[in-house]
């Protein structure tokens, strides 16, 4: 996942290690005297839209797909509290970037244009003419007035 200097999200992009923020504080929840005393909780901040790890396409992408998780300086903040450690949640809070990132600047698949069958045609078609002498039936007959 990281070697000592760069977090890895995909075989192109590597966070610098340098470009992240780590605040441990108190976490809530289950745990006993261990949660009140122990800074397990971990705050990860990473500015996006500071980042050099980003080439501009994927900066846009990461901004507009990540945008309901952004502050309004353009700062991605993950939280983790999962475990009573504070390494495996700092680990934790890596994965999860490592994730959401790797999703977020994925490029999308373009649309291959397809043709509806002929037979697609002939069913509405049919359906229709169906659907129209219900229609009729249901008519009081004509008058010759």
């Amino acid at each position: 996942m990281t070697d000592d200097r760069y977090l890895a999200i995909d075989d192109t992009v590597r966070i610098p290690l340098s470009e992240l923020t780590f605040k441990a504080t108190r976490s809530g929840g289950p745990g006993g005297q261990h949660v009140n005393t122990s800074s397990t909780q971990v705050e990860l901040w990473w500015d996006v839209a500071g980042s050099r790890a980003l080439t501009d396409r994927q900066r846009a992408l990461a901004m507009d797909r990540l945008a309901s998780r952004l502050d309004g300086k353009g700062r991605l903040r993950l939280v983790s509290s999962k475990f009573r450690s504070q390494r495996r949640n700092k680990d934790d809070a890596l994965e999860r970037l490592r994730r959401i990132l790797a999703s977020a600047i994925a490029e999308p698949t373009p649309r291959k244009a397809t043709r509806k069958p002929r037979s697609a045609d002939e069913v509405r078609l049919r359906e229709k003419k169906q659907r129209g002498a219900l229609k009729r039936q249901r008519q009081p007959p004509e008058t010759d007035e």
